[in-house]
């Protein structure tokens, strides 16, 4: 039991002080002051409001942000407001940590009802992303075999073929579509890439013939004076199209939980969630809401 203490981290808020009477600083600074950076490789585990009891692996640097998206949401804050100096973790140091914390765990007789790749920023852009899946499968198997391994992404690397493969294997294959709207995604998800492709992105996801989970941000309110709310049927009727060509094993629709870098946005309401759930209910495909 003193072990497993030892072996398992919480994720921190970092809380830095500006004295600046810059706007743009003092935006910056808020996004320090509401952010989430977890550690690195391994936390937790904490309560998914989805996944249940969630040990998280953390490809990602322990003092920063890398990531393909830049969502005016996200509960790491903004891209540049934490720029990494450390390294990623490597394979190795992957599979020792999480090998330490479930040993630590069975012997405790409190495993987790999943193990969760999420953190600061992409997971599936690590290089050795395919190679520590297989590793963490392993490791799963011998530790925790009812544990299902999931990994959230934002499907931006999902075109590589090595990445496609790892993410056959694993339980939950948690692709991020907020919307299909191109001007939308580039004012709220904000991805890095000029080269970012919705209809491409949706593409790939049919590929996985349903041996995939949809997980879609609905919100309210506004963003530097622009409405972002995406609960609407000019956005969610084309979304639910997008919905039945991909046809998911799973969707799973979810609003604000944390404190957000960007301020004015408001959590869409039960009764917002309610009807889009039921909406992709009633094309035949399972869907929970999460408040």
């Amino acid at each position: 039991m003193e072990i497993y203490y030892l072996c398992c981290w919480i994720p921190t808020r970092q809380k830095t002080i500006f004295t600046c009477k810059s706007a743009s600083v003092k935006a910056l600074a808020d996004s320090i002051m509401s952010t989430i950076i977890y550690p690195s490789p391994i936390f937790g585990p904490v309560h998914s409001r989805r996944l249940g009891l969630s040990l998280g692996v953390n490809l990602m640097p322990g003092d920063g942000k890398l990531c393909t998206f830049d969502c005016i949401y996200c509960e790491c804050g903004f891209n540049a407001a934490h720029r990494p100096r450390m390294r990623r973790p490597t394979r190795l140091e992957v599979s020792d940590h999480l090998r330490e914390v479930l040993s630590s765990m069975h012997q405790a007789g409190h495993l987790p009802d999943v193990i969760t790749f999420a953190g600061n920023g992409e997971p599936t852009c690590h290089p050795d992303f395919p190679a520590i899946i297989r590793d963490t499968l392993l490791l799963r198997d011998e530790f925790a075999p009812n544990c299902k391994v999931s990994v959230l992404s934002n499907a931006t690397m999902i075109h590589r073929e090595e990445v496609k493969s790892a993410l056959l294997l694993v339980d939950n294959n948690i692709l991020k579509l907020d919307t299909v709207d191109p001007a939308y995604i580039r004012r709220v998800d904000r991805p890095t890439s000029s080269h970012y492709d919705v209809d491409a992105i949706i593409r790939d996801m049919e590929d996985f013939h349903g041996h995939v989970v949809i997980q879609s941000m609905f919100m309210k309110g506004f963003s530097e004076g622009v409405d972002v709310d995406n609960t609407g049927d000019s956005y969610v009727l084309p979304w639910l199209e997008a919905i039945q060509r991909i046809r998911p094993r799973e969707v799973m629709v979810y609003t604000i939980d944390r404190e957000t870098p960007a301020k004015g946005l408001e959590k869409a309401t039960p009764s917002d969630l309610d009807r889009i759930r039921d909406l992709v209910i009633s094309k035949g495909i399972p869907c929970t809401a999460s408040y």
